[in-house]
């Protein structure tokens, strides 16, 4: 017998969002692939970090974490979501939202079942499901609005389809799903008795009077939605890993008790320091959030436009894709390359968020940045 790797492996590989900051770490340039958040962290957020290792929150949580964490988290829920949530039978705390939704994966459905994804899609959600031996289906998502085609969803379907995940607001494309489209996609669910997966972390960057609906607010999808987010956008805290997921009692804990296998628990005084953050902000915080962003955003798509890259503008998160066909080379790769070979901007490749090559004509940029290092990357890309 000779030692190898897994099947599951052959699936796995770097994602193209870390070799594209590998890439312009190794020429010193601007990173705007990674969407690692460089603006500060709130403060009092980052004050009850420090307050909560002197309390002694320093062991292990139960295995749905801190109750601080989810009796904040079930508040702002009803506040915010309008979700009903016992902090106590359907919140569950893990690593980050991609921890949440993997242990979903593994709670709920079986090596072979099916899942949605709609196209563009953000790349850990596709690596999730492979790893978890599940089988990623595709729907696309048409440009410049990325509207959805219901009777193209129901027709990808299949016997073996089990869930669907919903990203909203989107990551890569900025797409802020509707209540009638997210309706539509619930009597879709309830007749083909499917899960329904959510990605909701950039729930506060809504652009232009846009409103965040949670799919678990619609009544037919509120029994079968597992509900998952995360602070690391909202407070620029993406290394601190602390992600969660919402969802009926008759799902929830075998959710935590995948969470409890796989990680154990999230830090414990990070998740104090995230509950705290959350009943201490007030409505302004998430008004400036969103102020911020749009100036970044419009910063950084003037300036695309002005070089001849046509953003796709975006109606929340905080990416752009653009449409970068005039750049030279045939593929999403090598038009990254040479963006960042002539200006010192590392972006994403389309290719990253797309089967086959629907993607190559897209590269994505974030601007979670400094408005100073944004000023600089949109001054060398208007020079193009």
């Amino acid at each position: 017998m000779t030692l190898a790797l897994s099947k599951r492996a052959s699936f796995i590989h770097q994602s193209e969002i870390r070799n594209m900051s590998i890439e312009c770490e190794r020429v010193g340039g601007i990173n705007l692939s990674q969407g690692v958040c460089d603006t500060p962290l709130p403060p009092l957020v980052e004050r009850a970090v420090t307050a909560a290792v002197a309390e002694g929150y320093n062991s292990y949580t139960r295995y749905d974490g801190l109750v601080e964490l989810r009796q904040a988290l079930a508040r702002r829920l009803k506040s915010y979501n309008g979700l009903e949530v016992d902090p106590d039978r359907h919140v569950i705390i893990s690593a980050g939202s991609t921890g949440a939704f993997y242990c979903a994966c593994l709670a709920l459905l079986n090596p072979g079942d099916g899942v949605i994804l709609f196209e563009p899609y953000y790349g850990y959600h596709l690596n999730t499901l492979q790893s978890a031996d599940l089988e990623p289906q595709f729907v696309p998502l048409h440009a410049p609005d990325w509207s959805c085609d219901i009777a193209a969803l129901e027709r990808a379907i299949t016997p073996r389809t089990r869930g669907i995940m919903i990203n909203t607001p989107c990551n890569p494309c900025g797409k802020v799903w509707t209540r009638a489209e997210l309706e539509a996609i619930g009597e879709i669910a309830r007749k083909h008795d499917l899960f329904v997966f959510t990605d909701e972390v950039y729930e506060y960057l809504l652009y232009d009077g846009r409103q965040h609906i949670s799919p678990a607010s619609i009544p037919a999808l509120a029994d079968r939605t597992i509900t998952i987010g995360s602070y690391s956008k909202t407070f620029s805290i993406t290394g601190w890993r602390i992600g969660y997921a919402v969802a009926d009692e008759r799902w929830s804990r075998m959710i935590g008790y995948m969470n409890d296998l796989v990680y154990v628990c999230a830090p414990a005084p990070l998740q104090l320091a995230v509950a705290r953050g959350i009943d201490s902000v007030g409505a302004d915080y998430y008004e400036n959030l969103k102020r911020e962003y749009t100036l970044k955003r419009d910063m950084l798509c003037a300036s695309l436009e002005s070089a001849g890259l046509t953003p796709i503008v975006p109606q929340g998160a905080y990416y752009v894709l653009a449409d970068v066909g005039r750049v030279a080379g045939t593929t999403s790769k090598d038009r990254a390359m040479e963006l960042l070979r002539r200006t010192g901007v590392a972006t994403v490749p389309g290719s990253a968020f797309y089967q086959g090559h629907a993607g190559d004509r897209f590269v994505r940029f974030c601007f979670a940045k400094t408005e100073v290092e944004l000023q600089n990357a949109c001054e060398r890309l208007s020079k193009l």
